[in-house]
């Protein structure tokens, strides 16, 4: 597997960068919330969350859109149920679910609001938010509040990576060592080729490709960059054609799992392949600190990226 010598980038620490630096206690704080979840069984929170065998549909939008697709593809991996995820403002109301699940920090989205408002008659809703007296929590049934990883960035950070971690964890998947795999990613270097990049693509295979969508959105938000993201078998069928001298490809997922021949043509192309090789949410902290190195090199404020704002409440809503 290809390497390129790494460095880290000193700038001055923004508060994106604090939020980043603080997943590894919040996934803990979620790995103990997940506990007390299945000790309560139906008593608690696990009433309202996607039970096996539901058909469930889980939205968002933005950061939130790609973790659902992340749980949407873990949960039928886990034979759990068909699993649909929908950007809300897209989602079909005439379709048979059992479930929605609604993923959403701020609780203010108008287009979650919207789609909360006419899901059929009947169907149960729960939200997963960051905010407790937010409009979606009256407008579901039910909240699993993530109030300690609320964030005061524009560009999600913690919020995003602790309710995945969250719902892995109530998939029954082992996670417990995840908070040691983000440590490792916080202090590992984030690698030269990318910093130098003129472009990055980001793939991904399964839950992996949301996570690679996520990271494509973080240099997009924070530093303007030329980001792609591609399930990674469909990249050979035109994206391909981007890479070349002076741009990476970045494989989230472990090295030997990339399909098979890829590395090489990666390597005939004249780019640069990285593939950290931890777990995938772990190496997006690793993707999220190569996204305000960039924009401090560029000249831009991560905590303040053009044209966004921290939720998106549409005029009339």
């Amino acid at each position: 597997m290809a390497r390129d010598d790494e460095q880290t980038l000193p700038h001055a620490q923004t508060r994106t960068d604090v939020e980043i630096a603080s997943q590894p206690a919040c996934w803990r704080r979620a790995l103990e919330l997940a506990r007390d979840i299945r000790a309560a069984g139906e008593a608690g929170a696990a009433a309202a969350l996607p039970r096996p065998g539901e058909r469930v549909a889980v939205v968002g939008c933005g950061t939130s859109w790609f973790m659902a697709q992340s749980y949407a593809a873990l949960r039928e991996a886990a034979g759990q149920g068909e699993t649909d995820a929908f950007a809300a403002s897209e989602a079909p109301t005439g379709r048979a679910y059992d479930r929605l699940l609604a993923l959403t920090r701020s609780g203010t989205t108008t287009e979650v609001l919207r789609l909360l408002a006419r899901r059929p008659r009947g169907l149960p809703a729960t939200v997963v938010t960051a905010v407790p007296d937010s409009p979606v929590v009256a407008a579901a049934d039910a909240a699993v509040v993530l109030d300690f990883a609320d964030e005061t960035s524009v560009v999600q950070t913690r919020f995003a990576t602790t309710q995945l971690l969250l719902l892995r964890a109530l998939l029954g998947e082992d996670v417990d060592h995840l908070p040691q795999q983000a440590e490792a990613a916080l202090a590992a270097p984030v690698p030269a080729a990318a910093l130098a990049a003129e472009q990055i693509t980001f793939l991904g295979r399964g839950w992996g490709f949301g996570v690679a969508q996520e990271a494509a959105l973080k240099l997009r938000e924070a530093a303007g960059a030329w980001a792609e993201a591609y399930p990674a078998m469909e990249y050979r069928h035109g994206p391909i054609s981007v890479t070349g001298p002076g741009r990476a490809v970045w494989w989230f997922g472990e090295p030997e799992a990339l399909p098979s021949g890829l590395a090489d043509q990666i390597a005939a192309t004249g780019g640069t392949l990285l593939a950290p090789g931890r777990d995938p949410l772990a190496d997006l902290l690793l993707a999220h600190r190569l996204a305000t190195a960039l924009a401090t090199t560029r000249g831009l404020d991560p905590d303040r990226p053009r044209h966004l704002t921290r939720s998106v409440v549409l005029d009339g809503s």
